[in-house]
């Protein structure tokens, strides 16, 4: 069960973070400030929240739900996203909170939170700005967003993907950037991609979808292995 707790140095100098636990999910949510470090090594997708129906953007570790990761954070060139570094960590009344039952905080072992002035240590500090570009990233997510809608930029996509096992394996609820319809735009309207910055996150969006034979064949290999 989740203890929510706000972090300060009077009740939580003593606690220490240990590494994250557990395998990776497949489909992680990223923010704009990652999709170029994403797509070089995953899928980068839009997804609809189930909730609210909005898009939001996603790096597909993986394939299958409950399967995790094929590349380890290594094999990713040392992308991590950032989703994943504040593990057990997020914004609360504009500060930050801990989910105290964690198995990542620790009294004993890991990096502590604070150093013995009380003031956030090297490890808090990089969740710190974890959390920061998160927080930003929702926003500019909202604007690629609506801007990709507004030239109709934004459409499904269906993957079907076969295995040596005689599974067939289709991805549906996904989305992606029209590679033609980003070809026939208005120069206008490039020119407007490209001032925003958001042109430059299309195509890597687009081109992101070379990784989906690459992930394929990586769990091609894993079921061998396992047989």
């Amino acid at each position: 069960m989740a203890t929510h707790e706000l972090l300060n140095p009077q009740d939580h100098a003593h606690l220490r973070l240990l590494p994250r636990q557990g395998a990776e999910p497949h489909f992680v949510q990223i923010v704009p400030g990652e999709f170029v470090s994403a797509a070089v090594a995953c899928p980068v997708l839009f997804s609809k929240d189930p909730a609210t129906g909005a898009f939001y953007a996603g790096a597909a570790l993986g394939l299958k739900p409950g399967e995790g990761a094929l590349k380890s954070t290594q094999d990713r060139g040392g992308f991590e996203p950032l989703a994943l570094q504040r593990d057990g960590f997020f914004i609360a009344e504009d500060r930050i909170a801990i989910d105290r039952s964690n198995p990542r905080f620790s009294e004993t072992e890991g990096e502590p939170l604070f150093d013995s002035a009380q003031q956030p240590s090297t490890a808090l500090r990089r969740i710190q700005r974890a959390l920061r570009h998160l927080h930003e990233g929702i926003a500019q997510t909202a604007a690629l967003v609506r801007e990709l809608m507004d030239l109709k930029l934004i459409e499904p996509i269906d993957i079907s993907l076969s295995f040596d096992n005689g599974e067939r394996l289709t991805l549906e609820g996904l989305y992606t950037v029209s590679r033609d319809a980003l070809r026939d735009l208005p120069d206008a309207d490039v020119l407007r991609l490209f001032r925003t910055g958001h042109l430059q996150l299309a195509y890597a969006m687009t081109g992101s979808l070379n990784q989906l034979p690459v992930l394929a064949h990586l769990r091609n290999r894993r079921l061998a292995d396992s047989r």
